[in-house]
Order: structure tokens, then C-alpha cells, then sequence
């Protein structure tokens, strides 16, 4: 099957470099993006730039789509079921939860003159990077791209109801699936409590798993494309 990548804030399409492999191992077809603004140098680009970008890559597949977000991409890869739900066939989401219509994309930490720099380390202190060795972190923060304003700044359209029976598989990486169900119940993610299929799976990492546990991660992404 056809799988479009979509990495989280400040990373671009390589950040699934150790993924890919696996997966055409596999059997499948990755295709890992490299959003407007995160890699392209446009400095310019919208959140409606990569919305854009994402739909191009989902018509460009002839047959049934896997899209993957990870962390806050999770919205844009449900943006697409919202605007493609006979084509995207399921939406998995790494250690990230659907926004919801009229909210803003990314809106954690203030611009810095036009852009959303990686913030360093300390926010992400704990659960989600215990996982990563120094070499790791050194590494993902020297490659990170600051995100344009007008990115992060977005406001989420949702519009197709029919959004609700695309199937979801919740990756769990820093946070538990115990966890998650009980975010989705206590009201905290409408769209996913909404959703008429939605499963769970423990992938006990930190929130980068792309680079702590590529092979684990492509095998759970894998098993969602096979259905």
C-alpha cells in the first residue's frame, strides 16, 4: 500500500529515513514528505501550503492510502481524511490527537520574528525524549527547522462528516493507550471520540520514535496498511 509520512514540527521528510526502508521491506510504499516551510526553503508558506501539499500527495496515489502524522502533524493527516475519505483508507497518528475545526494548528510556543524555532530540549524533558541518546538529540536539534508563523499561526477546516468512519490507529509512544482513552473520554479530543473505529497501539517510546525505534515503528505502521 501507499503510505504518505507526515513528520511533526521542525522536521522535514528525512526524518523518516530509517522508517522507509523497513516499510518497502515490507511490502509497501512510502512516500515521506517534505512539507512547504519545513525544508523547502519558503519562507513564506501557510499552513494551507502543506494542507495543499499533503492532498497532492494523497491524489497522486491511484488506489487506497495509509497517511501518517506524527506529533502535531496528526492534524494535517486528519485534514486529509476530512478531504479525502474515499481515498485515505486509514490515518494513523504518532504521539499526536486531532485538531479540531477552527483551532489553531500549533499554537504551544510564540513566533520569534516570523518563525517557531525548535525550542531546545528542556520543554520535551522526561517522557518524551528519555528514549533518545545525547548523539540523537544533538542531532535532531541541529537538523531542526524553524517553522514559519504562518504555519503554525493556521486555522484547521474540517468539514466532512464522513471523516468519523475513516479508520484511526493511535500510536502510543510517550503516553499510554490507558491514557489516551482517558483524554478521549474526559472530552479533551472531540474528533477522536467522534470516531467510529478507532484502535490503540503501545509502542512504549519516547516521542520521536522515527528515530529510537525506526524498525518497531515501520512494523506498527506496516500492520496498518495491511489492515
Amino acid at each position: 500500500m501507499d503510505i504518505v509520512l507526515i513528520a511533526g514540527m521542525w522536521l522535514d521528510g528525512s526524518a523518516w529515513d530509517a522508517v522507509v526502508p523497513e516499510l518497502v521491506r515490507l511490502g509497501h510504499r512510502p512516500n515521506p514528505l517534505t512539507l512547504p516551510g519545513q525544508g523547502d526553503d519558503n519562507a513564506d508558506a501557510t499552513f494551507e501550503d502543506q494542507v495543499g501539499a499533503v492532498l497532492a500527495a494523497v491524489d497522486a496515489v491511484d488506489g487506497p492510502t495509509l497517511v501518517v502524522g506524527h506529533s502535531a502533524a496528526s492534524a494535517l493527516a486528519w485534514v486529509a481524511a476530512d478531504a479525502r475519505p474515499e481515498k485515505v483508507s486509514r490515518v494513523a497518528l504518532i504521539g499526536g490527537m486531532p485538531t479540531s475545526d477552527g483551532e489553531t494548528y500549533f499554537g504551544f510556543f510564540e513566533p520569534v520574528e516570523g518563525v517557531v524555532p525548535f525550542p531546545g530540549w528542556e520543554p520535551f524533558d522526561g517522557p518524551d525524549s528519555d528514549d533518545m541518546s545525547p548523539q540523537q538529540k544533538e542531532r535532531v536539534a541541529a537538523d531542526a527547522i524553524a517553522v514559519p508563523a504562518a504555519v503554525t499561526q493556521g486555522v484547521v477546516r474540517l468539514t466532512d462528516e464522513r471523516r468519523y468512519d475513516v479508520p484511526i490507529t493511535l500510536v502510543c509512544p510517550e503516553f499510554t493507550p490507558a491514557q489516551a482513552k482517558e483524554w478521549i473520554e474526559g472530552g479533551e479530543v472531540p474528533e477522536l471520540a467522534k470516531a467510529s473505529r478507532l484502535e490503540y497501539v503501545d509502542i512504549d517510546s519516547g516521542h520521536w520514535p522515527m528515530f529510537t525505534q525506526p524498525r518497531k515503528l515501520a512494523r506498527v505502521l506496516a500492520d496498518c496498511a495491511d489492515g
